[in-house]
């Protein structure tokens, strides 16, 4: 496999070169995996296929560090080669493990989303990734200020106690744990911070997941540094759930074109274009692989 800056325009030449990799692998994990240890193998595949990617994708990396390639450059091929694995992992789990709807749709949500992220590993805007804060400082920051704030009432020292244990009462209702406020994506722009959480759709169940957004974002929102929260989510249509986020102030909440047109406006580039002209997963995929789909009625889950 030659690398080079064409490699975004080499579909057919990636998906081979895959497909064959995928077949050497699936002689070795048969060997080692019975045929009723299906999500043995299925998980044995995907991990071989993935570490394949990235054995390219580093390649790739030195090729453009030495050849100064612009993150243009190096995203277009990038995305290239990680939509013809995502082809090839979803071909070769589905011959171990046919897909189900469940599996399918899942596993559709969980592959969009390092996808998009792609965009801002290597943005054309100028933008720059962060680690977010630890919940345990945070907490630690804010227990200073109200307890130096109590500190210094004109109020009686039993007084003082008695307030401190009812912050720590607060506290306790907020969180029986540690809250994680590592979203998906964290990233500043223009001297503003932003916060990102992907999500492929909101089913029915969402409820806690939306209450853990809510507070993430709350917490966010008091810290010095100015966060904004950013919702992506990939299904055009959704639930009360996301309309919730949307209306809640403190999430900026985006679906479908809307989402894609702001991951362009901050990463610079046009990741909606690239899909509607690179991707055919009817096509890109082998014959077994759309029949199975097409029959089961889950190729309407590959809208991206």
């Amino acid at each position: 496999m030659n690398i080079d800056k064409n490699i975004k325009n080499k579909k057919q030449e990636l998906l081979s070169y895959f497909r064959d990799r995928a077949t050497e692998f699936l002689t070795q994990i048969k060997t080692k995996f019975a045929d009723t240890q299906s999500d043995k193998r299925a998980r044995a595949i995907n991990e071989a296929l993935n570490q394949t990617k990235n054995n390219l994708i580093t390649t790739l990396l030195q090729q453009a560090e030495k050849d100064k390639w612009t993150n243009q450059e190096k995203l277009e091929a990038i995305l290239m080669i990680t939509y013809c694995n995502i082809v090839v992992m979803i071909e070769s789990r589905n011959s171990v493990r046919p897909y189900e709807y469940m599996d399918f749709s899942r596993r559709v949500g969980e592959l969009w989303d390092p996808f998009c992220k792609l965009c801002f590993y290597y943005p054309v805007n100028n933008i720059s990734l962060f680690v977010p804060p630890l919940f345990s400082e945070v907490k630690k920051k804010m227990t200073d200020e109200i307890t130096d704030y109590i500190d210094n009432l004109t109020i009686s020292d039993e007084e003082k106690q008695e307030l401190k244990r009812y912050y720590d009462k607060v506290w306790s209702l907020v969180s029986s744990g540690e809250i994680q406020l590592e979203l998906d994506l964290h990233f500043s722009h223009n001297d503003q911070k932003y916060v990102v959480d992907f999500k492929s759709g909101f089913g029915s169940n969402e409820k806690g997941n939306t209450n853990r957004l809510l507070l993430v974002a709350t917490i966010y929102q008091n810290l010095d540094d100015n966060y904004k929260c950013l919702l992506f989510v990939r299904a055009q249509e959704n639930n009360s759930y996301f309309n919730t986020l949307k209306n809640s102030g403190i999430w900026e909440a985006y679906c479908g074109n809307e989402a894609y047109q702001k991951i362009s406006e901050y990463s610079g580039y046009n990741l909606k274009q690239w899909t509607e002209t690179n991707i055919d997963w009817a096509s890109d995929f082998n014959a077994e692989t759309t029949q199975h789909l097409t029959n089961n009625n889950l190729l309407q889950y590959l809208l991206w």
